[in-house]
């Protein structure tokens, strides 16, 4: 009866559940390092993300399927980002007056749904432009009061690590949703990216009704600068950068899938279920990393995580273009697929936190709409010229040669983002810069100390005695400012 071999077996079933046991101890103890409004957040944008997902990455092929041109594709995508730039700065005001990061978080929805709805329904391209256009007005809601709500959440952990957390949630969410309409695609209903989307919409509405997000403070002090053209400037290579970044997600949103079902000088088309399991797979790589690199990225300048980015995603596209000479060029698309995630890992977190600590508080919703217009305009410009060029070519080598090139041509930018950087972090030890309530003064040193032994809990304690009271982020009175974009 129990022998020897029964004896080893439930050993080693103990020895298991306590490895288990021990590795759900350790992911709780990581969890709860974050405050209860950060998990909040997280949970909003994992849920909203894994909705998204399938929309953004998997409608062009939807259209594709209903033999629309690629030109066609793509200008409703870019419509789609035009139409969001006026909720981008309708939000970025509302925000700066005090309002709540909810409100244009739940009209976001309430547009989402209706163009979600469109979509699903729609054959023509009138339905498609019409589905499109309310898409980017949601996302033009979205985007500032989500992203805002981070650093007004936060305390007391710096926003650098906010930030890093709550891009690993998005980063799991659209991966979550790419793979879900991957496999609506193998089973002939890819269309079903849009109730998946209308599930998660409403699951983001119950959960801001339960826990609604924080609510922006009007500053009452009118000193130091407030004029557009004291605080836009050092604001401008960041946001050129960001202009030239995000226009790689947006071609991996419009391009790259038909770039993969139409196929290369040499390289096969792929069907569509194939072409959305290798984004997929760009998500999942993303998905992984979004965390460890973030996390390591927050504890440096702003210029390592800008440099690796454009650098990164020069490699994945110079692999993208090389991948159209092969009959198995497949293997370079594939392989582009890691330096292109690493290059989003790295620049979404990075150019965030920059952008709010070069702002002053009290402009800070405004600059985090600014921030997220550079997204609509690559959105806008970047798969529009791309559908012109896949139509006029035929392949995706002209296109992403030349995406490698401007990332090339766009480090010099970074070089004048630490130099404003640096600038800041002379007036903060120097006590000397005025005003200082905007520049992130405590955080722009945490991210400047190359001593820095923080573990994962964050920041030491290497900072001005008279900040004493705050763990990386701004004093304990200023612990519910809007660090961030």
């Amino acid at each position: 009866m129990g022998g020897p071999e029964e004896s080893a077996v439930t050993a080693g079933d103990s020895s298991g559940g306590e490895a288990t046991a021990r590795l759900a101890a350790r992911v709780r103890t990581w969890w709860f390092q974050f405050p209860v409004s950060l998990r909040d957040l997280a949970r909003i944008r994992l849920v909203a993300m894994t909705g998204a997902g399938g929309v953004l990455y998997l409608t062009p092929m939807v259209f594709h399927h209903e033999a629309f041109s690629a030109g066609s594709v793509t200008e409703g995508l870019a419509l789609a980002a035009l139409a969001g730039t006026g909720g981008r700065l309708l939000s970025g005001v509302l925000l700066d007056r005090g309002l709540s990061c909810s409100l244009p978080v739940l009209l976001a929805c309430l547009m989402a749904l209706l163009g979600d709805t469109v979509l699903f329904g729609a054959e023509g391209f009138g339905g498609y432009v019409g589905g499109q256009l309310l898409l980017g007005i949601s996302m033009g809601l979205y985007w500032p009061a989500i992203e805002l709500a981070v650093p007004l959440g936060c305390a007391p952990i710096p926003s650098a690590r906010g930030f890093a957390l709550v891009r690993s949630a998005d980063a799991l969410g659209i991966v979550s949703g790419a793979l879900i309409g991957a496999l609506l695609a193998a089973q002939g209903r890819l269309r079903g990216i849009y109730l998946l989307d209308i599930t998660c919409l409403l699951t983001v509405i119950v959960l801001l009704w339960r826990r609604p997000l924080p609510q922006t403070q009007r500053k009452r002090q009118r000193d130091g600068p407030s004029t557009l053209g004291s605080w836009l400037p050092p604001l401008l290579p960041i946001l050129a950068v960001t202009v030239l970044a995000t226009a790689l997600p947006a071609l991996m949103q419009s391009a790259l899938p038909l770039d993969l079902v139409r196929g290369g000088l040499q390289r096969s088309p792929l069907p569509e279920s194939l072409g959305a399991l290798t984004i997929g797979l760009q998500l999942g790589v993303l998905m992984l990393i979004q965390w460890p690199v973030g996390q390591a990225l927050a504890k440096r300048p702003v210029g390592a995580g800008l440099s690796l980015s454009l650098g990164s995603f020069a490699v994945g596209c110079s692999l993208l273009a090389a991948s159209a000479f092969s009959s198995h060029g497949m293997a370079l698309m594939l392989l582009a697929q890691l330096p292109l995630a690493l290059g989003e890992a790295a620049f979404l977190p990075t150019a965030t936190e920059a952008v709010v600590e070069l702002s002053p508080r009290r402009h800070q919703g405004l600059a985090m709409a600014l921030f997220s217009q550079c997204f609509a305009i690559s959105a806008f410009a970047a798969p529009l010229l791309a559908g012109q060029l896949l139509d006029l070519q035929r392949h995706g080598v002209g296109l992403w040669l030349g995406m490698a090139a401007l990332c090339v041509a766009g480090l010099p930018l970074v070089g004048q983002v630490e130099r404003f950087q640096r600038r800041n972090l002379l007036q903060v030890l120097s006590n000397g810069g005025g005003n200082l309530e905007g520049e992130g003064g405590r955080q722009i040193l945490y991210r400047f100390d190359s001593k820095q032994t923080s573990t994962s809990d964050g920041p030491t304690d290497q900072s001005p005695p008279s900040n004493s009271q705050g763990d990386g982020n701004q004093p304990s009175d200023k612990n519910q400012d809007p660090r961030r974009p």
